[in-house]
Parts: C-alpha cells; sequence; structure tokens
C-alpha cells in the first residue's frame, strides 16, 4: 500500500489561499527587501562619477534587480508555482486586447528610432537592454505572475485583478520618494505605471503567457530611459514622446472594458463582444 501524500506546509497553505492582503503582504514585503539589500551597492555608487554611463546604469539600475530576480525566484521556488505563472493562462484573451500591445511596441519602437546612437555609445545601450530585461522579468513576475496568481486564487473577477495588479505595481514605483524623488514627479509616474500596468495585463490575457508582458515591459524601460537622455534630432523624436501620455489614455479608456473571471464558461474567440 503506498504511503499517504505528505502534508502541504504551513507556508504553501497560506499563499495558496491567495487574496488582495495576501498580494500586498508579498509587494510590501518584496520592496522592503529589495531596497534593505540593494543597499549592499552603496559603495560603488558613490565610486560612480557619471550615472548615465554604463557603469551607473550597471550600479543603480542592473545589479538591484538581478537581488530582486533572486528574491521572487526563491519564493517562487518555495511555493511552487513555476509551472503556474507560465503555462497557459486560464482565462482566454479577445481580440480588442492587442490595442494594448500595439500601442505600447509601437511607441517602444519609435523611441528606439528617434536615440541619437552616435552619443550614447554600444556599451550603455548593451547595458540599458539587459537591464530591461531584469526589469521586465521581476516586475512582471511580482504583479502580472504572482499578484495575478494570488488574485485568481481567491476567486475575484478580472476587473479586480487586473486593477489590483495595476495599484501594486504603481504603489511600486511611489517609492521613488524615497530616492528624493519630487512629488509631482512621483504622481504623474504613479499615474503612468497603473495604466501600463492594465495594458501588461491585457497583453497577459491576449497571448496567454506572462513572456509578453515580460518581453514587453523589457523593451520599455530601455526605450524610455535612453531617448530621454540622448534624444536624436527631427520631428518624430517629439512624436515618440507622447509614448506615456498614449498609454495613460489606452490604459484608463480599456479598462472599462475588462469581464470574466477565472473558472467561467469561456466564449470562443469568435465572438467579438469584450470578456
Amino acid at each position: 500500500m503506498s504511503s499517504p501524500a505528505p502534508a502541504a506546509s504551513f507556508w504553501k497553505t497560506f499563499w495558496e489561499r491567495g487574496g488582495w492582503w495576501r498580494a500586498l503582504l508579498l509587494t510590501a514585503v518584496y520592496f522592503a527587501l529589495f531596497q534593505l539589500l540593494s543597499l549592499v551597492f552603496t559603495p560603488l555608487a558613490e565610486q560612480v562619477q557619471d550615472p548615465a554611463g554604463t557603469a551607473g546604469v550597471a550600479v543603480f539600475y542592473l545589479l538591484p534587480e538581478i537581488i530582486g530576480a533572486v528574491i521572487l525566484a526563491l519564493f517562487t521556488l518555495s511555493v511552487g508555482w513555476w509551472r503556474e505563472l507560465f503555462a497557459r493562462q486560464p482565462i482566454r484573451g479577445r481580440g480588442w486586447m492587442w490595442i494594448a500591445i500595439v500601442v505600447v511596441l509601437l511607441f517602444n519602437i519609435l523611441r528606439f528610432a528617434t536615440i541619437d546612437y552616435g552619443a550614447v555609445g554600444v556599451d550603455v545601450v548593451l547595458t540599458w537592454l539587459l537591464t530591461g530585461l531584469l526589469i521586465g522579468l521581476t516586475e512582471e513576475v511580482l504583479t502580472r505572475g504572482l499578484v495575478v496568481n494570488l488574485m485568481r486564487k481567491a476567486g475575484y473577477r478580472e476587473i479586480v485583478v487586473a486593477v489590483i495588479s495595476a495599484t501594486l505595481f504603481s504603489l511600486l514605483h511611489a517609492g521613488n520618494l524615497l530616492s528624493g524623488q519630487p512629488l509631482l514627479t512621483t504622481a504623474i509616474q504613479v499615474l503612468y505605471t497603473f495604466a501600463f500596468g492594465i495594458l501588461m495585463y491585457l497583453a497577459l490575457r491576449v497571448t496567454g503567457t506572462l513572456i509578453a508582458p515580460i518581453l514587453l515591459h523589457a523593451s520599455t524601460d530601455p526605450s524610455i530611459f535612453l531617448q530621454s537622455a540622448y534624444p536624436a534630432d527631427g520631428a518624430l523624436t517629439a512624436f515618440a514622446a507622447f509614448g506615456n501620455i498614449a498609454v495613460i489614455i489606452t490604459g484608463f479608456v480599456l479598462i472599462f472594458f475588462i469581464r470574466g473571471r477565472v473558472g467561467d464558461a469561456q466564449p470562443s474567440f469568435s465572438e467579438t463582444r469584450p470578456a
């Protein structure tokens, strides 16, 4: 006779119950650990002469994101959710959700096309691309992966899942106040990141995989930082600068069309009404 399966640990059982407050707790603990452990790079930061150069990008952005990735990897491993996070999404997306991907990708391409590459240098570009990949990985695994998973385990409707995920994502960026960022700048950033979070949720839904928002996010931060610091001359540069506004408007419009709940009967892709 086979022995009975061991009981699930309290740790795993606790997180399997899901819920918005567990999502908030996870995000808060992650943020605290991320900020605390990133302090180990303070001696290196004090040696950086050019924050926009290769060393500056590596110390201020790349190295902390490695710490973030390790924290999230250890947590995901501890609860056994690797397969859940990267498996096919349990609820289908709809055709209109592709708008989110088109808007984000279009302006990312425009920003990359309007960078003065002669001024920036290949080393800085490559460092930012690697940094962007890590930013996309950590922030999407946390908010569109773990947070979404926690919300769905509690049975919330997808509009609530999307809003909570985007809200916690935006609150992570509100933490920039701690580094001395002006209040108005931070408020605008919080507004933008909330809308961007909605679009990343829609990218998750319509593609059915967490890989899509990770890659979209990975191309967003480098394009914004590089184009802001090294803009090329021309009218296209000015048009690309409207990307943040386009994201805010699109995010706050599309949020009203989100429907459904994991476990509900799934309509076919041929239907045209929002889901």
